[in-house]
Order: structure tokens, then C-alpha cells, then sequence
């Protein structure tokens, strides 16, 4: 049996990173330094499972996924909810009167504005957070700290100065599994699912308010709808959709029959059980 390997963005120390070690302990883990050759790796490898952060409970989505979704049409096996825990990480001699800079991505620093207003840091921005760690251990500056992971502090020998720095507690981002093969699930009444699909509207007027009667009449929840440019064009645009249910089910086959009339293109991506996280909300 071929051992699961894993690929996400970033830099070894990431939140996606991190979100492969509870996914996935003990599985190969490959780091990539785009989305785009992220998903190229699961397409050309059907071994490869890819972890996508698809959207933050603070940010929103996430830049260039959606483009990427339909071009490779990989399958979305399962999804996963990740709390980002922001930490000041510092050289191991490093104290807090030292800092004068605080290192990371832009979303990370934004996320962290009560700490950085209170003590007047400098920002520095990073292409992404453990990149952020990883610079900093180059160095030997103790004016600077890095705002990432415990799994960055660990990888690249920093100190965590301080734990959980970010202004909200329930910071959490969605990630979706993805590889180029995935079985469907069996539908088993006692237990929920997400179907996610992608479309393309015909251009006509009340194309988007005819499809979506369909789940209003049928009773099909909707959980994401989002929108997003095709191409280098403004006349048209794709749709990203989430729905509560399993695509045996009655009353979503119709509601998706009834999409499927108004649509130029449908693609199912994935069908899969819904995550826990959804029911403590």
C-alpha cells in the first residue's frame, strides 16, 4: 500500500503546515512555494493530497484558490478547521525590551494590531509567517520578533516570548483536502455532508435568481456563495458554492438540476462530511 503524501504552501512551519501534522502525523510533507504548484503536484501525482486554506474567519477567502479550483479540478476529499494561535517569537537571548520590529505576514500583523499599537513596534512585512521565522533565525538582531507558529518557533530555534497575541480568540481558518482521485461517500443518513460545486451562469437576466430558487424551493441549505472573474473579462463570472447535504440526497439532486439549467458549466469538486467545527458554531 502506497504511503499518503502530503503538499501545501508556504514555508515548513506554516499554519498549512501545521494543519498537515493533524491531518496527517507521521505522512511525507512537502512544502511549495505557490498555490499553482501546489495543486500541479496533486495533478501529477496521484499519491498527493494537497491542504488549501480556502478562507479565514477574519480575512475571508483566499486570494487566487478559486482561480486555481477550476483549472485542475482536483476533488475536495474532506475539510478542516484550523485555530491560528499567534505567537512573538524572538532570538533565544532576545528580551522584550529589545524588540523594536515585529516581522510577518501582512494578515498575521493585522491580526496582532493591539500588541503592536500598545508598544509603537515597527511592522515588517514577510511573503508569509513562518518565512517571517525563518529570516529571523538568519539573524542575529534582537530588536526583531516574528509573529507565527509554535511549530515555526520549534523548526527554526526561536524563543516564544509570548503565547496567543492575536486580537481575536477565535481566529480559525478552513482548509480543504484535495487530490486528483477520491471515492465518494456513501450517503448514511446519520451524518452531514458538504457539497461544493463551481458554475458558470448563462447570460441571461434572473440567471442567478432562477438557479437559486431551486434550493430555496427544495429546502438545500447554502453555507458559501462567492463569486470570482473569469479570465480577463467582465461579462462573465464563476461561482464557488458550498451546500448542507449529499449528493444522493432527493432534495439536492433537484436543487442542482434546477442550477444545471441556468449554467453554461457545473462542476461537483467534492462531496464530503461536514467538518465537527460546524456543529459548535
Amino acid at each position: 500500500m502506497k504511503k499518503i503524501k502530503i503538499a501545501f504552501q508556504g514555508e515548513m512551519g506554516a499554519y498549512s503546515h501545521l494543519a498537515c501534522e493533524e491531518l496527517f502525523p507521521g505522512s511525507p510533507i512537502k512544502a511549495c512555494p505557490t498555490f499553482e504548484e501546489t495543486f500541479k503536484t496533486a495533478y501529477e501525482d496521484e499519491d498527493y493530497k494537497i491542504v488549501i486554506p480556502i478562507e479565514n474567519s477574519l480575512a475571508g477567502r483566499v486570494a487566487d484558490i478559486h482561480y486555481l479550483l477550476p483549472k485542475y479540478q482536483l476533488q475536495i476529499h474532506a475539510e478542516h478547521f484550523q485555530k491560528v494561535e499567534h505567537n512573538l517569537l524572538v532570538k533565544h537571548d532576545a528580551e522584550f525590551k529589545d524588540i523594536k520590529y515585529v516581522r510577518s505576514h501582512a494578515q498575521a500583523i493585522d491580526q496582532c494590531q493591539k500588541i503592536i499599537l500598545k508598544n509603537k513596534f515597527k511592522t515588517i512585512i514577510s511573503a508569509d509567517t513562518a518565512g517571517s521565522a525563518k529570516d529571523l533565525s538568519k539573524t542575529n538582531d534582537k530588536s526583531i520578533a516574528a509573529i507565527a507558529s509554535k511549530l515555526s518557533a520549534k523548526i527554526y530555534n526561536l524563543k516564544i516570548l509570548m503565547k496567543n497575541i492575536e486580537d481575536e480568540s477565535q481566529n480559525t481558518t478552513r482548509f480543504i483536502i484535495m487530490s486528483k482521485k477520491i471515492n465518494q461517500p456513501e450517503h448514511d443518513k446519520n451524518k452531514k455532508y458538504i457539497t461544493t460545486c463551481t458554475f458558470r451562469l448563462k447570460s441571461i437576466p434572473a440567471a442567478l435568481y432562477k438557479c437559486l430558487g431551486g434550493f430555496a424551493t427544495n429546502q438545500v441549505n447554502l453555507t458559501k456563495l462567492e463569486s470570482f472573474s473569469v479570465k480577463n473579462t467582465f461579462d462573465q463570472t464563476n461561482f464557488y458554492l458550498d451546500l448542507e447535504g449529499h449528493i444522493e440526497q432527493r432534495q439536492v439532486q433537484k436543487a442542482l438540476e434546477e442550477l444545471g439549467f441556468h449554467t453554461e458549466s457545473l462542476n461537483i469538486l467534492g462531496v464530503y462530511e461536514a467538518s465537527a467545527f460546524r456543529q459548535k458554531k
